[in-house]
This record gives structure tokens, sequence and C-alpha cells, in this order.
């Protein structure tokens, strides 16, 4: 490296070859800048670079590392040190990259994923020997071109036993000739395991071929998500007219492409209207659906223009059963005509990013940026058509992400160094600032289209309604997929604020737990915040041991199961995450029920993230629900898991009685809490059994386990935090009869009367 860096600075002859001529933007050398799009622009037409190039980048690092160093040195030394600076990233980044692309051959050969996502099993039943099924994978995607006899663009094999059966499907654009979609496939075959190297299931799309994986099978289902929306970023003079047209032109194509038979569903065409510029289109489906099946899938992408493409001059939806792309100029290679391909058309504005609706979780790498955001660069002109003989397009691609990255990690560095040195911002804004931050780079994650919500929901209709609080409705939804959802619509003038939702968002994506609830996705559109969740058929803890009708048949093994999986939850929450976080309001409404009555805590929209090294914290806002809420943060704001501890206590008793823990006036906290003062007593006139819900037969095999409970319930509402046990202490003594239990203290808010019934 240091040699190439001494050779560029001292050869004299220019040892490489521009092409300028298709630079879009400007090049300023006192001040302003240069778009990058400016570089990405640039066509290599020979195996020689002259200075010009390294002129352009080094003017563009130039003024980007000026403004960062002029935050750090004086003026009068800023500019030496600047151009040094410059002259230096300038010339390992030209260096590196010609040094890479020199000892990486396949850089040339390997186009780049149009758009990928690897998908986790968290949605997929089916358990797979890892092993094995990598094994029938690898052999699969070896061979699964090899069948010459299949001429018509889709490959569909299986190979294994059912406990490791590995599925691919290969589909190619109905247009292109065999050995094109071979060519294609092959490089998906080989890039696609790289992308996903730990996941069981993934799929890749190249702009003429689509490659899928599972160790599900995945033959002959419709499946619509997670789908990707492309769209160009030129909008037309006459948007409504050209949106209508381009639907029009797609609907009419659905019929055809959903004739088609077991080889092939694919129609392609065209529209030209008055005052409109000629519209090119095609629709495909897998030719493993059925007729009804390619039509409901083509039908059912056909909304999603409204929401990403509107008024566009090019769009691309991408399922994974069925496609459609349209633009303003002809993409498409006539299937009578196998000849080479022609250089491609004159390029098309770069496609803006769009947030991708998912049901499943997918990973953030999947694409060269940090968040599911489809990439202007990978569907530049250059790279439209990969196989298309043009190697400078993926001298590009390759060059200059390798280029940009070198010239970004200085000034990232330098950028650190500078917020290091700056006063840090008050607790708040900045915890806000960062999940905002956070929040961004996860969107493409999680985010739901907000319409495909609303259809889920039939428009939010109060037949659909299964609960109501102080932050708004939930309803039952079904997605397009057939699942079932839970979503919550917060109110506009909700206390549960942005913070609080992107808070949940952010705080939930990284959370994973049997105990915790499952979130879904998120929904933003203007003032609408919809948050999407697992469905849980048996609602809230709430209307089990509150309402009397449910009390009675909500049985003591289902009771202590349920206080069971709010330890283990709790104890993931305080200790065993990557990042320790206290709730802040546990409560019998926020411990949900699955079908098995097994407990999910859900409700983070006002949780606190405490770093390894912090154990506790003070805040002048207190927020939760008094009644669970522990003194010592009601009185002087400390806030520790400690007071999650509290929460549990006041929860296990009012599991055990099936009494709610009453304070008849939130703003004095000295008025007597009913259930804590009663349990207290019972337990020091030895009646402890006196306060059990009387739906519960309190035989001797589960006497032990109530008074065990009871107990634990009275040493989580001790008045000193420091008297809690913590979560890992009461899981102990849950789990084992051997643990010596102290007798509780006095409790929390303990008033030595008798209370009237």
């Amino acid at each position: 490296m240091i040699m190439l860096y001494f050779f560029l600075n001292i050869l004299e002859k220019p040892y490489w070859a521009v092409d300028s001529s298709r630079h879009r933007g400007w090049i300023c050398r006192g001040g302003g800048g240069m778009a990058l799009n400016d570089v990405h622009n640039t066509v290599v037409r020979g195996p020689r670079i002259s200075v010009e190039l390294r002129q352009v980048y080094q003017i563009y690092i130039h003024l980007q590392v000026s403004g960062l160093i002029s935050r750090l040195v004086p003026s009068k030394v800023m500019w030496s040190i600047t151009m040094a600076v410059s002259e230096f990233v300038c010339s390992i980044t030209l260096s590196l990259s010609f040094f890479l692309l020199i000892h990486h051959p396949l850089a040339f050969a390997q186009p780049r994923f149009a758009h990928y996502i690897c998908v986790d099993g968290g949605n997929n039943n089916h358990t797979t020997d890892g092993e094995d099924y990598k094994a029938n994978l690898n052999h699969l995607l070896s061979t699964h071109t090899s069948d010459h006899q299949i001429d018509y663009g889709f490959y569909n094999l299986s190979s294994g036993i059912p406990e490791n059966r590995a599925y691919v499907i290969g589909l190619c654009r109905g247009d292109i000739s065999a050995d094109s979609c071979r060519r294609c496939l092959n490089d998906s075959r080989d890039l696609l395991p790289l992308r996903c190297p730990t996941q069981n299931e993934a799929i890749g799309w190249y702009v003429t071929c689509m490659l899928r994986y599972s160790n599900r099978p995945i033959l002959g289902s419709m499946e619509v998500s997670p789908f990707v929306s492309l769209s160009n970023s030129v909008a037309a003079p006459d948007q409504a007219g050209f949106t209508k047209a381009a639907r029009n032109l797609i609907a009419n194509l659905i019929g055809p492409a959903s004739d088609g038979d077991s080889r092939l569903k694919f129609a392609m065409g065209n529209t030209t209207l008055p005052n409109l510029p000629t519209i090119y289109g095609l629709a495909q489906c897998t030719p493993d659906l059925s007729r009804q099946q390619c039509n409901e899938c083509l039908v059912g992408a056909l909304p999603i223009i409204r929401n990403c493409c509107d008024g566009k001059l090019g769009s691309r939806v991408l399922r994974p059963s069925c496609n459609f792309r349209y633009e303003i100029y002809s993409f498409i290679e006539s299937p009578l005509s196998r000849s080479p391909l022609p250089l491609p058309p004159p390029p098309p504005p770069p496609l803006s990013p769009v947030f991708l609706p998912l049901n499943r979780t997918t990973h953030g790498n999947a694409i060269a940026s940090t968040s599911l955001r489809i990439t202007p660069l990978l569907i530049s002109s250059h790279l439209y058509t990969p196989f298309s003989g043009n190697k400078n397009g993926t001298f590009i691609a390759v060059a200059l992400p390798i280029t940009l990255v070198v010239v970004i990690t200085p000034m990232i560095t330098i950028y650190i160094f500078v917020r290091k040195t700056k006063p840090k911002k008050t607790d708040g804004k900045k915890r806000a600032g960062e999940t905002e931050e956070e929040m961004t780079t996860m969107g493409g994650f999680l985010q739901f289209d907000f319409n495909i919500i609303k259809m889920a929901t039939d428009e939010f209709s109060d037949e659909n309604k299964v609960g109501e609080g102080g932050f708004g409705a939930v309803y039952k939804g079904k997605l397009p997929n057939g699942r079932i959802v839970a979503v919550k619509r917060l109110r506009q003038a909700s206390r549960h604020g942005d913070v609080e939702f992107r808070n949940e968002v952010v705080l939930l994506s990284k959370l994973h737990h049997r105990n915790l609830v499952k979130l879904l996705g998120f929904s933003l559109k203007q003032n609408e915040k919809l948050l999407v969740y697992e469905f849980l058929h048996n609602g809230s803890l709430h209307t089990f041991i509150f309402d009397p009708l449910n009390r009675q048949t909500f049985h003591w093994t289902e009771r202590y199961n349920v206080i069971q999986g709010i330890v283990r939850g709790l104890v993931y929450l305080h200790e065993d995450s990557q990042i320790n976080i206290v709730h802040r309001d546990l409560k019998a409404s926020n411990i949900l029920l699955d079908v098995k009555m097994n407990a999910k805590i859900s409700d983070f929209g006002i949780a606190r993230l405490f770093t390894p090294d912090r154990t506790h914290d003070d805040t002048s806002t207190i927020i939760g629900t008094y009644g669970y809420m522990a003194p010592e943060y009601v009185r002087h704001g400390h806030l520790s898991s400690k007071l999650d501890i509290f929460s549990f206590g006041v929860l296990v008793l009012e599991i055990v009685t099936g009494r709610k823990n009453n304070r008849t006036d939130s703003n004095n906290e000295n008025v007597r809490d009913h259930l804590i003062s009663e349990a207290r007593r019972n337990w020091m006139e030895g009646t402890p059994l006196n306060i059990v819900d009387p739906s519960i037969q309190v035989q001797s095999e589960i006497s032990d386990e109530v008074m065990k409970c009871i107990r634990i319930g009275l040493h989580c509402v001790q008045e000193k935090a420091s008297e809690r046990p913590t979560m890992t202490t009461i899981l102990l003594m849950l789990n084992s009869d051997l643990v010596d239990f102290f007798e509780p203290s006095q409790p929390a808010y303990f008033t030595n009367t008798k209370t009237p019934t």
C-alpha cells in the first residue's frame, strides 16, 4: 500500500484514463462541493485512470475534511492541515481501490443484487438439522441450473428427508434467453449464501431473475411478503394521468400473465396516450401458482403503487410469488431475439428508497446501507442489466463503495472526536435523539404500510376493536398473508407521544424472549402512529384476575405459571439481555396471555435503558401507574430495577387475591394501600391464606406454592429498596424449597389498622 501511495504521488504521467463527459454536476475549487453521483456516473473507458479522477476525489475530500477540521483548530493552520489530510486520504482511497480490484478479479464478474432479504426463523415453525440442511442446500444450489432441458426460466428443486430438506426456487424474467437466465441464477447462487450465511431462508432479486431458498415447503404457495417497492425519483409532469395509465397497463397485463401455463406466467406490453410518454411494462408470477393465485398476487400488489410510486416515471414491485415493472423506456428483451443485448438506454433517474412492510424479521446487513433502504447506486444505469456485458458499470460498483468506505472512515474518526469535545446534552434530549436515530436505522425491518394495516383492521372498525385505554384503541387485524395481529392505534393527543412510540419500536426490535410480547412492526403516516404486535388470544391478565366470571375459571396452576413467566421475562430484562431495562409500568393490563396462558410482558413505551456500568438513575418525570410505583420513585424520582420488583410484588399479591391494590388518592402517598396492608397484617397474624381468592381451592398440594407467592410478594414491596430481592433470587425462590427466606420487613405504605371492607 505504501509503495502504491508513493507511486501515485511521484508519477507525473497519467496511468488511468477517464471519460468525464457524463459528469452532470459541477466542481468548484474555491468552495462548494460536488455531488457524489457525478463520480457515480463516470464511465471507465480503458485500463488507465487519469489524474482528473484523482483531482475530483481530492477536491471533494478537501471540502468535506475542511468542514470538520475547522471545528478543531484555528483558521490560520486549518488550510495546511486540510490540504495534507485531503491529499493523503485521496491517495490512499485510489490506491486501495486499485489494489483491491487487481487482486480480486471476481469483483469484475459478480454483479450486485438489486435487493435481497435474509429471513430469520422467528415465524418459521419448521425445525431443521442445520448441518444436514446446509449440505442439501449447497447441493441444490450447485446443480439447480444444470438441467439444460429447462429453457423456460423456472427451476424448483428440493433435496433431503423431511427433517432437513432444502427447497430452492429460481425464476427468470420471461423475456430473457436460457443462457442469460442460467448466468443470472448462477450469480445469485454464488452471492446469496454469502449475504445470508446464518439464515435458513433468503431471497435475492437481480434485474432479470430471482433466487429463493428455504427449509420449509415454498412450491405452490402464494406468498406476498416480504416485498420490495422501487420508484423512480423523478415525477411525471401529469402525475395523476401518468399513474392512471401505468396502473391500467399493469392491470391489463395481469390477465395474460395469469393465463400462462405451468412453464411460464408472464406478459409484457406498452401503452401510449396523448401528452404522455410511452410506458413499457411487464407482469409475472412464479408458474407454480394457479391462475387464481397469480391474479390475486398481482392485483394485491397494485395498490402499492399508490403508496410508493404515485406519479413517478418508473416503478418495480417485487413479491416472492409475483412482480411487475413499468418504465418510460424499453427495458424488455424480445424473447424471439437471442442476440447480445445492445448498449443500455439513456440512464433513468436514480430510484428513491422505499421502506419495506415486512411480516418477518430481516437483517439490516441485507444491503450495503445500514437499513433496509433500496440503495440508488445498486440500480443505476450501469447495473440495471447486470448481464449485458457492461464491465464498466461493475467496475464503478465495486470501486466506488470501497473508495467511499476509506474516505468516510477518517471523517467519522474526526467527527467522533469533535462530538466528544462538545458538552453533553441533557439526558432526556439525548435519549430522544438517539432513539429517533436508531428507529430510522431500523425502519426498514419493521415498518408497515399504513393502508395495509388499515385494510387489515377493516378500517379500524368497532367490530375489530378488542380493547381501549388512555393511549388509544387496540384492534384485531388480518394481514394479507393471513396472519392475525393486534394493532395499537395511538391517539394523536395521547401522552404516549413520539418519544415513547419510538422507544417501544427500538426496544422491542432488540429484545427477543418468549415472555415478552413480539412487536411485528409499526406504521407512521403524518399524525397516525400504529404498533403491530403478535395477537394473543386470551388478552390481558387484568381480564382474568379482576373479572368475576373469568376469575372463577382462572385456576391456581395457571396463575402460578403466569407468575413464573413474568419472573423469567423480568430476569431477561434486568440481567440477561444485552441492554439492561427497567420497564417502569408493570401491571396486570400490561401482561398478555397467549392461547396456552403463557405470560408475555408488553408496553415498553416508558421503559428506561441502563448501560452495564449503571444500575440506577434519578428523574424528575414520574411516569407509571399509581399503586404499582415504589415509594423511592414517587417521592424522590430514584429509578432502578427495584421499581419493577416492587411492581411485581404488587402484581403477585393481586394474582393470589384477585383484588386490586387500590389507592383512593393518587396525589397523597400516605393514603393506605388496602391490599398490601391487609396482606402484611394477615402474615403477621399467621393467617395469610385468608387473603387468597375464594375461587382458588387451596388444597394441601398447592398451599406451599400459595404461601411462597404471598411471601415473595411481601418481600418485593418492602419499604427499603435495598431489602427487595433481585429477580434472579425470586426465580430461585420459586424453583426451590431450600431457599432460606428472610422474614419480610414492613412493606411500603403499610397501615397497621384494620381496613373496612
